[in-house]
């Protein structure tokens, strides 16, 4: 199966893609989508559509991850965040993929096993599980450790449905 995971951004909208083969993964793309912040808020967010419809379209996941947004003291921050992450779940959505969303602290305990890691550890174990990979910056590691999550819950849901009988 490949996952793509989304870490939302209205500045950088990172994106992962692994492919999962049982408990293997195997590193596929990763990069960031930029958007101008001279822009408005409407261009900005047409951007990040387009860019990202273009990674969907190159690489046909056929499963997405986003990670949920936090909100913090800013509302207006919050609003914009929120906004670019409704481009981070349509965008799959319209190429006709069911889209899992996790807690920022949900990923850092899948990947890391602690859900109050510091980035620098979740890249370290992106790194780890992912041997040889690149990674384009910091919302790219994010963006791979969701698309992990993504995996490790998938694999967890079907050894349930294995262990108990198909149900």
């Amino acid at each position: 199966m490949r996952v793509i995971g989304i870490d939302p951004g209205l500045r950088n909208l990172g994106w992962g893609i692994i492919e999962t083969d049982g408990p293997r993964m195997r590193h596929v793309a990763n990069g960031i989508c930029h958007s101008d912040p001279a822009g408005t808020l409407a261009a900005r967010l047409l951007d990040l559509h387009q860019q990202l419809t273009r990674v969907l379209q190159q690489f046909a996941p056929q499963a997405a991850a986003v990670e949920q947004t936090f909100v913090n003291k800013d509302a207006v921050a919050t609003l914009k965040l929120g906004s670019a992450r409704g481009i981070a779940l349509l965008v799959p959505a319209q190429a006709g993929l069911a889209v899992g969303e996790y807690a920022p602290n949900a990923v850092k305990k899948a990947v890391v096993g602690v859900g109050k890691a510091a980035k620098e550890q979740v890249e370290h174990m992106v790194r780890m599980q992912l041997p040889g990979v690149q990674i384009a910056g910091p919302d790219a590691a994010d963006a791979l450790a969701i698309a992990i999550c993504h995996a490790f819950h998938s694999q967890s849901a079907r050894s349930m449905v294995v262990a108990g009988g198909g149900r």
